[in-house]
Formats: C-alpha cells, sequence, structure tokens
C-alpha cells in the first residue's frame, strides 16, 4: 500500500516533510527567464520586476535562481543521506534591450548542490524536436548573426553522500524493484527522445493559460532508476502531478507540493481522473518485455532466466525477482490518495 499527498504551500518551507526523510526528490521548477514565470517569480521578489523594467537581465537571472535556491535548501533538508534529487530544466533564451542571449539555468542549479557537496551525476539531455522547417534563428543564412536553437532540456541528477546500502528487507525489495535489461540500455542512455506533452490548461479557474508539465514517461523512468517500492518521493513543484502518477504505478509513497491552489486543485482531479490508466501503463510495460524476449533469436532465448514472479524469461539473473504490481484500488480523502496493489 502507498500514500499519495498533495501539499499546499510554498516549497522553501515545508514543514510537514521530517527531515532526512525522503529517499528521492523529482521535480521540473519554474525556469528563470521564460517570460511565462516573470509574474511568479516578481509576486515573490519584486525587485525582479524592477531589473527587468530596467532591462537587467542578468540581474533578474541571478534574483530569480535565489529564490530557487531556497526551495534547493529546503529539498536538501527533507533529503536522507544517499538520496537522488533529479532535476528537469531548460536554459531561456531571450532578447532584452535588443541584446540576444542564453540564460543557462542548468550550470545556476549545478553550482549550487556543488557548493552543498553533492556528487553530480551524468546528466540526460532530453531532446524536444521541434517540426519547424525555420529552426534558426537570426539573420537567416548570412553569418555571425543567426543563433543555435535548443531542442533539448536537461535532466541533472545528484546524489546526496555515498552510495545507498541495501539490508535485510531493503534488499528484497530492491531485488523486486529492479528493471529490465532493455529499459537499462534505454533509460541510463544520456539522450532521451521524448514527445513533450500538452500544456495548455482549460479550466476557467486557474489564472495560468500553461501547466508546464513533462511527460508522464520522465518521471516514471526516474523514479524506477533512482529509487525502490515503499521509498517516498517528493515534486516540491508538482503541477498538475505527473510525478505523483509515476509514483502511483511504481509501488512508491509521494508527496506533492503546490504554491497554486487553483492549480493543486486540477491536480487532484488529474490524478483521481488517471489512475484508472495506470494499469495499461503497467501492462504494456510488461506487454513490451514480453515482446521484447519473443524477438530474440532462439540460441539467446535458450541463454534467459525466468522470472519468478511473473514467469516470463528475462536476459539477466538480476531480473528473476522483478516483481511489477497493478493497482488494485486508488481510495481517495481530500488531497490523499491511497493505493493498494494485486
Amino acid at each position: 500500500m502507498t500514500e499519495h499527498r498533495i501539499l499546499i504551500g510554498d516549497s522553501k518551507n515545508i514543514p510537514e516533510i521530517p527531515s532526512g526523510s525522503v529517499q528521492l526528490i523529482v521535480t521540473s521548477p519554474p525556469y528563470p527567464m521564460i517570460e511565462m514565470w516573470d509574474e511568479m517569480f516578481g509576486n515573490q521578489d519584486s525587485s525582479i520586476n524592477e531589473s527587468l523594467s530596467k532591462g537587467d537581465g542578468m540581474n533578474a537571472f541571478y534574483k530569480m535562481h535565489k529564490l530557487l535556491n531556497r526551495t534547493w535548501e529546503e529539498c536538501d533538508r527533507i533529503l536522507a543521506d544517499n538520496g537522488f534529487i533529479c532535476i528537469n530544466i531548460g536554459d531561456a533564451t531571450r532578447t532584452i534591450n535588443g541584446d540576444f542571449r542564453l540564460f543557462s539555468n542548468h550550470t545556476q542549479v549545478i553550482s549550487f548542490f556543488l557548493e552543498k557537496g553533492y556528487s553530480v551525476l551524468p546528466d540526460i539531455h532530453w531532446r524536444k524536436q521541434s517540426n519547424a522547417p525555420n529552426k534558426f534563428m537570426g539573420s537567416g543564412m548570412y553569418p555571425a548573426g543567426a543563433y543555435v536553437t535548443y531542442e533539448h532540456e536537461y535532466i541533472l541528477i545528484f546524489r546526496k553522500g555515498g552510495k545507498r546500502v541495501f539490508k535485510g528487507t531493503g534488499r528484497e525489495r530492491r531485488q523486486e524493484s529492479a528493471f529490465f535489461w532493455e529499459e537499462r540500455n534505454v533509460w541510463f542512455s544520456d539522450l532521451w527522445d521524448i514527445k513533450g506533452t500538452s500544456q495548455v490548461i482549460t479550466a476557467s479557474k486557474t489564472s495560468r493559460s500553461r501547466s508546464a508539465a513533462y511527460p508522464f514517461e520522465i518521471p516514471y523512468r526516474l523514479v524506477n532508476m533512482y529509487s525502490v517500492k515503499g521509498d517516498t518521493v517528493v515534486d516540491p513543484f508538482m503541477g498538475l502531478g505527473t510525478t505523483t502518477l509515476a509514483c502511483m504505478a511504481s509501488n512508491r509513497n509521494s508527496i506533492g507540493v503546490e504554491i497554486n491552489e487553483e492549480i493543486a486543485e486540477l491536480a487532484v482531479k488529474n490524478i483521481a481522473a488517471s489512475a484508472n490508466n495506470l494499469n495499461g501503463i503497467i501492462d504494456s510495460r510488461i506487454n513490451r518485455h514480453v515482446e521484447f524476449i519473443d524477438s530474440l533469436p532462439a540460441d539467446k532465448r535458450k541463454r534467459c532466466y525466468k522470472n519468478i514472479p511473473h514467469g516470463f524469461e528475462v536476459i539477466t539473473k538480476q531480473e528473476t525477482a522483478i516483481k511489477i504490481d497493478r493497482l488494485a484500488s486508488v481510495d481517495q480523502n481530500g488531497y490523499i490518495f491511497t493505493c493498494s496493489y494485486e
């Protein structure tokens, strides 16, 4: 059984979450210097608006990251030793006072966690390919005036302290939480080619027109890569609750924090409406694996091992204990969802 809580509040201060109680943080924060977030940052620090109005983009940029750093400080407090934090963030390009430039958000985040003593692990480029025929920015075919178009965002991965050690029942949970050989080969690549999700918010109650949500596949992979069953995963910028759904499908507990009450209410509705689809996602994962095994030549099939809980074949011995649980029920009590599993 897992529990999934939604907290309405500012992720710079989350007293409801005890220190060192979280094994994984997966999130995508507002990106500094992306215009849709100017108002949100400006409401928290009015001097950001002043800097933008004066055309001082770099000053505004550093102030925005100063605000984000307060959330990262709180994440450091709640994260257990040997825990991971995975942050999806994109850099921003913007013209201010006629000067077009890049604002490197990912380097600011890396600098913060380096200073906190975290291990910076290899990052992932999430490729969000544009279908536009004219991808360049600037002066057409003339040299020295055109700019590279960004089609990727970063998934930054940090570890607090050394490697996590699993003992007793923790070892069993780790074995049950293993991923398939063919999943590992895709998930642990440094390039993820995943189609983005719809950003449009149609609900009339919200003041925002875009959700800034990432696709389910991103947190689903990260939750399975860097946590085990029964762990607690936190998303300090919950949005519409995509990380929560990924945790429900993966038999992890979760806590989502959202500062905007209107968005939090939408998240509750989104989670409740999407819960029935999670078994379809779980079944698809199993079916993809079975199809992969069926596609192997006969000589490779002979070298396969048998997965004990499910009975299908697997490539390595480490996969023999994988146990992928389907949801039996999802119960809702206000802003708390409780999942039981088959």
